[in-house]
């Protein structure tokens, strides 16, 4: 695989960033998640660690070298990352559980395949066209679909922020999945959190990734929603590739400065994983003071998480 990938992330306005992005890959398998802990619950930013880390620990283990069942994979990781929240608020005897949304992509052999729960966003682009958009569980969401309330209040409407569907909640969440997609050298996905879409419009996203490298574009987004959001802007986020294929050979013409930013796979050993995806804040881009939570603990929650995974992805192999 070749693909050129940067992600940011800025607190805005907030006292502390909720927000949690990454990825992870090996020679043939590639995954995007991006969580965004919800503000009006306790420990949103627990909730969106302990869902990266238990998706990015399924994949570590499945993806030898690629997921051979992408669509029932993102499933059964986003059902672990509910069941673990849950067991962290019972672990810590918490009055209520933590709470966070989620959208992940698996992109192998040209093929992508993405879910989510609540309403980050997945995007998918190709010569400034939007092909594909994640639809946002909330309320207001519904309206529109509906005929209720006009597209153009999605971003200012009173009920824009009450999702129905997330990790976490009392219910088991609802996972929605995308067919399959047929990527193409040049095409671009981008993950991103409602401090960025509803700051500014998906022409504006697609605009400024088509003209721009996602180094370049990914910050520039950035900075224009947390100016845009001032001093009581939303955390923004965003994680963007720009693909370039599944091989050399279908590698798509790049310039010197866009080379540097490439990442190809094609040498890497079949168990060899690469990850961002740690404990703890985001580290580019954030400000701000430390998140509110104690590191011991959560990192003690991510080791009972991988022991758990252990023992569930021994069952799913029985299995197949």
């Amino acid at each position: 695989m070749q693909f050129s990938v940067y992600q940011e992330s800025h607190i805005g306005g907030r006292k502390v960033n909720q927000d949690r992005m990454g990825y992870s890959f090996t020679r043939d398998a590639l995954l995007l998640v991006l969580a965004d802990g919800m503000g009006g619950h306790l420990r949103g930013e627990v909730a969106a660690t302990l869902a990266m880390q238990t998706i990015s620990t399924l994949f570590q283990q499945q993806a030898t070298p690629y997921v051979k069942k992408p669509e029932r994979f993102l499933e059964e990781a986003f059902m672990a990352a509910h069941q673990e929240i849950h067991r962290y608020k019972a672990m810590h005897n918490l009055p209520e559980t933590p709470r966070t949304t989620v959208v992940a992509c698996l992109i192998q052999h040209n093929i992508a395949v993405w879910a989510h729960c609540g309403d980050s966003r997945l995007y998918w682009m190709r010569s400034g066209e939007v092909l594909a958009r994640t639809r946002d569980h909330s309320h207001v969401e519904n309206l529109i679909a509906k005929g209720l309330v006009p597209a153009s209040e999605r971003a200012t409407h009173p009920d824009r922020n009450k999702l129905y569907n997330c990790l976490g909640a009392t219910s088991l969440p609802k996972v929605e999945l995308s067919r399959r997609a047929s990527m193409l050298p040049g095409d671009v996905m981008l993950l991103c959190s409602d401090g960025l879409w509803s700051v500014l419009g998906d022409a504006d996203l697609a605009q400024r990734l088509a003209t721009q490298t996602v180094v370049r574009a990914v910050p520039d987004m950035l900075q224009a929603a947390v100016a845009i959001g001032g001093p009581s802007g939303d955390n923004a986020t965003a994680l963007a590739i720009m693909w370039q294929g599944s091989s050399v050979a279908d590698a798509a013409p790049t310039t010197a400065a866009g080379m540097s930013s490439i990442i190809s796979t094609e040498m890497l050993p079949e168990d060899q994983v690469n990850t961002t995806i740690g404990r703890g804040a985001p580290s580019e881009g954030a400000a701000g003071p430390v998140d509110a939570f104690d590191d011991d603990e959560i990192e003690r929650a991510i080791a009972e998480i991988r022991g758990a995974i252990e023992k569930s992805s021994q069952l799913l192999t029985r299995k197949d």
